[in-house]
C-alpha cells in the first residue's frame, strides 16, 4: 500500500512538473558541469536573460554535479533546453526525449573543439610514451563519463588505441571536470590529465594567463564536432520554433557577441541529430575494442556481442550514406 501511494505520488509529481514546465510560465535551461558552476552561470546568464525577453517565457538555468544530473533532469523535464557535449547529447537523444536542433560556433569560426591530455610543463612527463611506460606509477585526471572530451574520443583514439583501460591502467585514477582536471595538472595534483582547448582557451580569457607557461600538452584528438544545443521533442512546435530562432539568430548585435564571447563563442548554427553520428560510432568502436578484450566472455558471447555492435555501425553508416 505505501508503495503504491509513493508511487502514485511521484507520477503526480511528474506530472506537476511536466505541466508547468510547458504551460508557458517557465523553462528550465540545462548545463552541463564543465567547470564550477559559478563560472558557468556567469558565462551562460546573460545569454538566459535576453532568451527570457525574446520567448517572453521566465528562463532559468540549472545545474547539477555531473553530466547524467542534466540528462536526468531532461528525462524527468525538470530541464527542457540544455548545452550538452556530443556524448552526453546521444543519451539525451536516446533517453530522455531529447532533439538537436542548434550547435555553437566557436569564438574563431571553428567547427569544433578538441581534447587534449596535459601535464605540468616542468613535471616528469615529457610525452604519450612516458604515460604509456609508466601509467602503473601515475595519477590521471579522468573526464566525466559522459564528457565526449573527456572520455569518448580520448577512450577511443588515446586509450583504446593502445588497448589500456584506464581505470586500471594507472596507480590513481579520478573523475572531474574540464576546469578541474586543467588546474590539477598545472598544479601536480595529477601527473596527467584530460582537458579540452576550450578550458585552456577560458583558462587564457579569465586569468590573463597564457596556460602553454604551465602546461605541456601530450597528445591531441581529431577535431570534435561543436557542441550541441537540444531540447525536448514534446515541447509545443511553436515554442520549439521560437527557441531555435532565438539561438540562430543571437549573436549578431555587439551587446549579444561580447556576451558569446565569454563562453568563447561566435554564434549558433542549425543542427540536428545528424551530428551525432560521428560520437556514436566512436563510441560503439570502443565498446567493440573492450568486447574483444574482455577476458570474462566466452567465445560465444563475444560473438553475439561484437554482431550486436556491428550491426548498429552498419545502421550509421546507411544513415550517412542516405544523408549525403
Amino acid at each position: 500500500m505505501l508503495r503504491r501511494t509513493f508511487l502514485a505520488l511521484i507520477a503526480t509529481a511528474a506530472l506537476s512538473t511536466t505541466a508547468h514546465a510547458q504551460d508557458g510560465k517557465t523553462l528550465n535551461f540545462g548545463i552541463i558541469s564543465t567547470e564550477s558552476s559559478t563560472n558557468l552561470k556567469s558565462g551562460w546568464q546573460p545569454v538566459i536573460d535576453d532568451m527570457s525577453k525574446a520567448l517572453g517565457v521566465e528562463v532559468k538555468p540549472f545545474f547539477a554535479s555531473d553530466y547524467a544530473g542534466i540528462i536526468e533532469g531532461m528525462r524527468f523535464n525538470k530541464v527542457q533546453v540544455a548545452w550538452y557535449g556530443n556524448l552526453s547529447a546521444i543519451e539525451a537523444v536516446d533517453r530522455a526525449q531529447g532533439e538537436v536542433f542548434a550547435h555553437v560556433i566557436a569564438k574563431d569560426g571553428s567547427p569544433g573543439y578538441w581534447s587534449v591530455l596535459v601535464t605540468a610543463k616542468d613535471g616528469p612527463v615529457k610525452s604519450v610514451d612516458d604515460v604509456l611506460k609508466n601509467g602503473k606509477t601515475m595519477s590521471y585526471g579522468a573526464g566525466d563519463p559522459n564528457s565526449t572530451s573527456g572520455t569518448a574520443v580520448p577512450g577511443y583514439y588515446l586509450w583504446g588505441a593502445n588497448k589500456i583501460d584506464p581505470k586500471t591502467f594507472f596507480k590513481n585514477f579520478r573523475v572531474s571536470n574540464h576546469e578541474t582536471n586543467l588546474m590539477s595538472a598545472m598544479n601536480k595534483q595529477v601527473d596527467v590529465a584530460i582537458t579540452n582547448t576550450e578550458a585552456i582557451d577560458r583558462y587564457r580569457q579569465n586569468t590573463g594567463k597564457n596556460p602553454e607557461d604551465q602546461i605541456r600538452v601530450l597528445w591531441k584528438s581529431p577535431l570534435i564536432p561543436a557542441d550541441p544545443m537540444v531540447y525536448r521533442k514534446d515541447l509545443p512546435a511553436d515554442l520549439k520554433a521560437r527557441i531555435q530562432n532565438f539561438f540562430l539568430n543571437y549573436g549578431k548585435t555587439d551587446d549579444q557577441a561580447r556576451k558569446l564571447a565569454v563562453l568563447q563563442y561566435k554564434g549558433f548554427t542549425q543542427s540536428d541529430n545528424g551530428q551525432l553520428i560521428p560520437i556514436r560510432q566512436i563510441n560503439l568502436a570502443g565498446q567493440r575494442a573492450k568486447v574483444e578484450t574482455d577476458t570474462t566472455l566466452s567465445a560465444a558471447e563475444k560473438q553475439q556481442k561484437t554482431a550486436e555492435i556491428d550491426a548498429k555501425l552498419a545502421d550509421l553508416a546507411k544513415q550517412v550514406a542516405t544523408a549525403k
